[in-house]
């Protein structure tokens, strides 16, 4: 079976899809006659001997790009085109070509329908949908959701067509975990890993450090995002004095990722909207407890005991933070625990591959 995996960008500042990608790729390459097709970047994530096609997808060289997208698909002939997020015309353009020509295409939107994301920039999304978005969902073969409520909202929006929920995964091999020392700590560590933006929160996150009864505590906040961004979460830093507390590391890959999970106490990622969040797979998989937001599918978080999930407010963070650090370290060790186990069984990337090649399998035999 020929595919072709699509995805705007693999770069390491393009988030989790990007990261989904890799790992997908990783597994999937043995089974598939498999073909990444992204656009050129300044620090594209490696692939390791999987094909990749890089495409300059600067709007101005639209007739360019829809000559290189026949040529690839005549070449290739692939047997179906997995195309990864939604919004660029670039995709709606490729699942075009793609159809016409017979090859079946499965859109995975990876949380861009969630709530959150549609009352961004509303006008140029109501135009997007208008001009080529809404056809793009309707007409795909398959939409692919990474949890529950995902799939809920596509049918919430009138995308009625078949979906299958796959969640996405992390390879466990590549876990570097450290056994954490039982000597008293000077301070407690919170962690913030993922891309800088705007709807992950991070200022409710310095609102509620600012309140904590107990000041005892040190937070890292690593990922990459707009400078001007960054530059205004320093300044509300420096506004409530927490800039010997709060420190910036700017993005952090491979071991120096995994050491930060293991120096963690507990994990927060207080986001607005997330289809998914890897990174609270990663967060669990070392063993650290986690806190999150019903904005995130991560129920299993109250269900397994292995963190908070709570209803998104200062206070409510503030309070759910300052209850994690009243338990002994035996208790939260017993919570990372029991997260570590939730990802083995259900999220280790073998068991999230099988189940799409699955899905693939169904697709081109439908």
């Amino acid at each position: 079976m020929k595919v072709i995996q699509y995805v705007s960008s693999i770069d390491h500042n393009s988030g989790g899809t990007a990261v989904y990608i890799k790992l997908l790729a990783d597994q999937m390459k043995h089974a598939l006659d498999l073909t990444v097709l992204t656009g050129k970047s300044l620090n594209p994530i490696l692939l390791t001997d999987v094909k990749t096609v890089f495409i300059d997808f600067n709007l101005g060289r639209w007739f360019k790009i829809k000559k290189e997208f026949i040529s690839i698909l005549r070449n290739i002939k692939p047997d179906l085109v997995h195309i990864n997020g939604i919004w660029e015309p670039q995709n709606w353009l490729l699942q075009i070509i793609a159809q016409r020509m017979g090859i079946k295409v499965l859109l995975s939107p990876h949380g861009m329908l969630e709530p959150y994301i549609l009352k961004r920039n509303p006008l140029k999304k109501k135009i997007a949908m208008m001009l080529y978005q809404n056809n793009a969902l309707l007409k795909a073969n398959y939409l692919h959701a990474t949890a529950i409520s995902e799939m809920e909202q596509f049918k919430k929006l009138g995308y009625n067509l078949p979906i299958e929920v796959i969640p996405n995964g992390i390879d466990m091999a590549d876990i570097k975990f450290t056994e954490k020392v039982a000597a008293k700590p000077t301070h407690k560590n919170i962690l913030f890993l993922s891309r800088i933006h705007p709807k992950k929160g991070i200022e409710l996150l310095i609102e509620a450090v600012y309140k904590l009864k107990d000041k005892n505590v040190k937070v890292i906040i690593a990922g990459e995002g707009e400078q001007k961004y960054i530059d205004e979460l320093v300044a509300l830093i420096l506004e409530k004095k927490l800039n010997e507390q709060i420190i910036f590391l700017g993005g952090v890959y491979g071991e120096d990722k995994w050491d930060l999970f293991n120096q963690a106490d507990l994990f927060v990622l207080p986001t607005y909207s997330e289809n998914f969040g890897l990174v609270v797979i990663e967060a669990l998989a070392v063993g650290v407890p986690v806190i999150t937001t019903t904005g995130t599918p991560w129920k299993e978080l109250d269900t397994y005991n292995c963190g908070w999930w709570i209803e998104l407010s200062i206070q409510n963070l503030t309070n759910a933070i300052e209850e994690a650090f009243l338990k002994t370290s035996t208790e939260l060790k017993e919570m990372g625990e029991r997260g570590k186990a939730l990802v083995e069984r259900k999220y280790d990337i073998r068991a999230v591959s099988n189940q799409t090649f699955e899905l693939y399998h169904t697709i081109v035999q439908n």
